[in-house]
């Protein structure tokens, strides 16, 4: 699987991948492409925004909203950013997170971020897994103010199980972006992961920054003045086909709730991370 996934034109492919999902064919055409795709991955259609055949193609469905008032927000400190399984969670010591057993990954070549050790170092992480079942979009999950983002261009290797077994780095060779949230605890890091067949990562608050597009792949970073409010379970941003997302929170953060965390197995948008 190695050799096959490293010759492939990763970037290329996902682009296309994206361009069919989002095709807008015949409304016959999507209604039966999204109920088969509803169908292969077990999602519930009750709980999407709008009537399926609503939606002009698949990667629109991916990407749909969920009914107003399905996920209230919990009256944690921090709640969860999405729907998904927390495949790790950790101390970050040493400067490291974990991938998955026997791999690490530094702070500061995930963050790129030269302050990455006085804001994280000492702190937690947990990584979010998304599979296709699950709703694409991430909402804040802190209270606070958006500071800075900062996209890094970079691979787009798959990020299953398999993948963070056997590729050195991943999430630091893969594309992400970056967004750091200013608390009353010190900053937290809201870091989307990109991955084979992500059409993009798409910002809610800032459409200038986007994943995988054509042209030159240059490293941004933008400070933002004014900064911008969030509150717990604001929209931050999303997927355009799925991937992972890297929280990241500081020392403040880990010495005064590390032992109260509701860690899953599976976890939902605005649910209560803190028990």
């Amino acid at each position: 699987m190695s050799a096959i996934t490293r010759i492939l034109p990763k970037r290329r492919l996902s682009r296309w991948i994206g361009y069919f999902m989002h095709w807008q064919g015949p409304s016959l055409w999507a209604r039966l492409s999204i109920r088969g795709f509803a169908w292969m991955y077990n999602i519930d259609l009750n709980e999407a925004e709008k009537a399926y055949s609503e939606y002009p193609s698949i990667g629109e469905f991916f990407v749909r909203r969920l009914k107003a008032g399905l996920r209230p927000v919990g009256n944690s400190w921090a709640v969860h950013p999405a729907d998904s399984k927390i495949t790790q969670a950790a101390p970050i010591d040493n400067g490291t997170l974990i991938q998955a057993k026997g791999h690490t990954y530094k702070l500061s070549e995930f963050t790129q971020d030269p302050d990455c050790s006085k804001k994280w170092a000492g702190g937690f992480f947990m990584t979010y897994y998304l599979c296709p079942t699950d709703y694409h979009r991430v909402h804040s999950p802190v209270d606070g103010q958006i500071t800075d983002v900062r996209y890094m261009p970079g691979e787009l290797w798959p990020v299953n199980e398999w993948s963070t077994s056997n590729v050195p780095n991943l999430f630091s060779v893969n594309e992400r972006v970056l967004v750091e949230i200013q608390t009353d605890l010190g900053p937290v890091g809201v870091v989307f992961v990109g991955a084979t067949n992500v059409g993009h990562i798409v910002l809610s608050f800032d459409e200038t920054i986007r994943g995988n597009q054509k042209g030159p792949h240059i490293f941004q970073h933008k400070h933002y003045s004014p900064e911008i409010p969030v509150h717990k379970g604001s929209e931050l941003g999303m997927f355009r086909m799925g991937s992972t997302v890297v929280m990241l929170y500081p020392p403040a953060f880990r010495q005064k709730f590390e032992k109260n965390l509701n860690l899953g197995p599976a976890v939902r948008v605005n649910a209560s991370l803190i028990s």
